[in-house]
């Protein structure tokens, strides 16, 4: 080969090799933008997207497991006015939303509007006893009338049917409702629909995907999350939206997945959160709006309950310490989702929440005489959890992960090749042209 053949050469590999990286390089924003409208065609909840068929899918089973608190002291309540002594007992598991959403209509509006089906079914196997278990609780008829009637109405009601501050019922009986003697009519936790809903499908606007337009859904969000944004979703149970912020990165079935908190400020008290001021009905139980860890839903639902996170997390001290027994934990009891950033989807979620209702002193109620302090008595909490099963994870991982993976190991290899020949083939150059010429041998 001559000198002129290997510079030409040289010369040529170093075109080549500056072109393969520069197309590598320009491979990044075309990919990046291949990858979103793949993103964004699929989060759409529209027929034969991947978003809606998750969304309609009853597939990935969804838990709710019950915690239910078992009063050790009644008698002393009563007679002396004793703080109750309670012990949680559970969990007692049911398995919901094992029905398919109801009546889905589009709109015009690029929304659909749907209902969710809130049966359940007992899991003896994922409980630890029966729904035959018997726990001493609040009488909630006794509890609800002390709320809402006038004392001397709500004192001879009581003496009438004979009850008391306490009652002994079943899981079943507690969970899915019981025909009270006092009222004659069903009490309990049963909640057997919810909704309607209606939500963007995010057609016209992805980053509104799923978002509840009004009520009567946390499964998931727009695509694209960032960590500085918090995520707001609808949670019915307590008639209205709450935020999540962003605590870690965690991996999930070899998925990364941004995990998303509950904060304390959330169930701050209406001073120090003025979003909670409309959850503050009662100015001397809750000292002028400055407890904290409680939301009054006697508006929405229509039956004085009160909703905390369990054990009363995040609560002030006051009610905390009216009741004996409660341990909160951070990890036990707060709520989080682990959402996917690049889609949005809600892989793993465990939503906990906290009923309790309210009596206190009173002069005309009989059985409340010696009652001395106003208490907030929790009478079971909730964690509704579910997580992508490993047939649905390794699709995930195939669909979209291994598609991204590819595309990045194809974006990077150009640009290491290109690099690289572009790199030697300029030294070689360098070091032919910077080459002594050969002197000639004397005769």
């Amino acid at each position: 080969m001559t000198c002129c053949d290997l510079k030409c050469g040289l010369i040529t590999g170093t075109v080549v090799g500056a072109l393969i990286a520069v197309l590598g390089v320009i491979l990044i924003p075309v990919g990046d933008m291949f990858i979103e409208n793949t993103v964004h065609k699929e989060t759409v909840l529209e027929n034969g997207t991947l978003a809606f068929d998750t969304w309609t899918s009853v597939d990935i089973p969804i838990y709710r497991q019950f915690w239910l608190f078992n009063v050790q002291n009644p008698d002393e309540v009563l007679q002396q006015g004793a703080k109750p002594v309670l012990v949680q007992k559970g969990p007692y598991t049911y398995r919901t939303r094992f029905i398919p959403k109801r009546n889905i209509t589009f709109n015009d509006n690029y929304t659909v509007s749907f209902l969710l089906p809130a049966g359940a079914i007992f899991q003896p196997s994922l409980s630890v006893g029966s729904e035959e278990d018997t726990f001493t609780s609040l009488n909630l008829a006794v509890a609800g009338v002390y709320s809402l009637l006038d004392h001397k109405l709500a004192n001879l009601l009581i003496q009438r049917s004979n009850s008391s501050l306490f009652q002994n019922r079943t899981v079943k009986e507690l969970l899915w409702g019981y025909k009270d003697p006092m009222l004659g009519s069903t009490l309990g936790y049963n909640d057997t629909i919810d909704g309607p809903y209606t939500v963007f499908t995010g057609k016209d606007d992805i980053n509104k995907v799923a978002t509840i337009e009004r009520w009567q859904d946390g499964s998931s969000f727009h695509p694209f999350l960032d960590k500085k944004d918090p995520l707001f979703f609808f949670s019915s149970d307590i008639c209205r939206s709450i935020s999540g912020v962003y605590e870690a990165t965690v991996n999930l079935k070899g998925i990364d997945v941004y995990r998303y908190m509950l904060p304390p400020e959330a169930l701050a008290s209406p001073v120090e959160n003025p979003d909670n001021m409309c959850y503050c009905t009662n100015s001397e139980l809750t000292k002028n709006c400055t407890m904290a860890g409680l939301l009054d839903l006697t508006a929405c639902r229509g039956t004085p309950v009160f909703i905390s996170l369990p054990h009363f997390l995040y609560a002030s001290s006051d009610i905390q310490e009216a009741v004996i027994g409660m341990n909160p934990s951070l990890e036990e009891h707060t709520i989080f989702l682990d959402v996917e950033p690049i889609t949005g989807f809600t892989l793993r979620f465990a939503k906990r929440l906290q009923l309790n209702m309210l009596y206190g002193p009173s002069d005309s109620i009989t059985i409340l005489n010696k009652i001395k302090e106003n208490t907030i008595f929790p009478i079971l909490w909730v964690n509704e959890t579910a997580v992508l099963d490993d047939e649905t994870a390794d699709m995930f991982k195939s669909e979209l992960i291994a598609r991204m993976d590819l595309l990045e190991g194809f974006q990077i290899g150009l640009i290491v090749v290109g690099l690289v020949l572009f790199i030697s083939c300029l030294i070689g150059l360098i070091v032919v042209c910077n080459k002594p010429r050969g002197i000639g041998m004397k005769a």
